[in-house]
């Protein structure tokens, strides 16, 4: 039995097989709509959701599945303070497989060790995120036609951001990739991650402005400064308008350069970018529909050989 707790847990060949999948999947629609009959997908949120919870739902009956579970911790009997060991333990029982989002780090960690059914990370506190990086992944090999050799720029919340830690772990296992972390002071990239990338010697540079780097990028990661991360209203009010990707800003960058963002959005990018055809954030959601229909297959062990 496998699980998806990190974006590790695929070597680069899992996943060009996923990303096949996936693929097939967006151009013969028909082909799968009853490769899970039976099944049953739980989706167990301790968090808010929109993006991730309704894609692993769409993606379970676009497949022909069913789905059951609870949208945030106040709904199930957490509130009541049962652990996520027993949880797991009760859904186990329940479904054919399990995506679980968890606002401590490590939670899906303990959930797969006790689990008697696959078990994907949704999303553990601001730690990892990698069915978001799927879809990135995904995403970039569709539109860019590659995984390797380009400078990406992320950008803003790069403290927190599961989204672009995770990204990160995944990207660094390709040839010629360069980053580019554009964030204020307080909300720079950890120092573990840092760390990871010296000892791999893999290039990157930490920066403030973005309108300084816009030229040098094949690919802009943006992110939203996370108003739940933060201990204190100042902080974030102070920081949540720090970087705003406008038209003007658009015209610094290369004509095949490739907006995505994780969403959802704020401020940090205007609304007047969406008609760029470098604007590749509604794509990249849709995308994150095949590669979870993909992904679901494949740990339930019914994707074709």
């Amino acid at each position: 039995m496998k699980h998806l707790i990190s974006p590790l847990d695929f070597t680069t060949q899992e996943l060009d097989k996923l990303f096949e999948l996936a693929a097939d999947i967006e151009k013969n629609p028909a082909t799968y709509a009853h490769a899970c009959d039976g099944k049953i997908l739980a989706t167990c949120f301790y968090e808010p959701s929109t993006r991730t919870r309704l894609s692993f739902e769409s993606a379970m009956i676009r497949l022909g599945g069913q789905v059951i579970g609870f949208s945030d911790a106040g709904s199930s009997s957490a509130s009541k303070g049962e652990s996520v060991s027993d949880t797991i333990r009760v859904i186990s029982g329940y479904a054919d497989i399990c995506a679980m989002r968890h606002p401590k780090e490590g939670a899906a960690t303990v959930a797969s060790e006790k689990s008697l059914i696959p078990v994907i990370n949704a999303g553990d506190g601001g730690h990892q995120h990698p069915t978001q990086t799927l879809t990135d992944l995904l995403t970039i090999k569709n539109l860019k036609g590659r995984l390797d050799n380009f400078t990406i720029g992320l950008c803003g919340d790069l403290k927190f951001g599961r989204t672009v830690h995770s990204l990160i772990h995944a990207l660094v296992r390709y040839p010629g990739i360069r980053f580019l972390f554009i964030s204020p002071e307080e909300l720079r990239i950890p120092d573990y991650i840092i760390e990871e990338l010296k000892e791999h010697n893999i290039p990157y540079e930490e920066v403030i402005r973005l309108e300084d780097v816009l030229p040098e990028l094949d690919l802009l990661y943006m992110t939203r400064v996370q108003r739940e991360r933060f201990f204190n209203e100042e902080d974030y009010v102070r920081l949540k308008d720090f970087y705003i990707l406008t038209k003007a800003k658009m015209e610094l960058a290369k004509d095949d350069m490739l907006v995505l963002h994780p969403l959802p959005r704020v401020n940090e990018i205007d609304v007047e970018v969406d008609d760029d055809p470098r604007a590749s954030y509604f794509r990249q959601a849709q995308y994150g529909v095949y590669v979870r229909m993909a992904l679901i297959m494949t740990l339930l062990g019914l994707a074709p050989q």
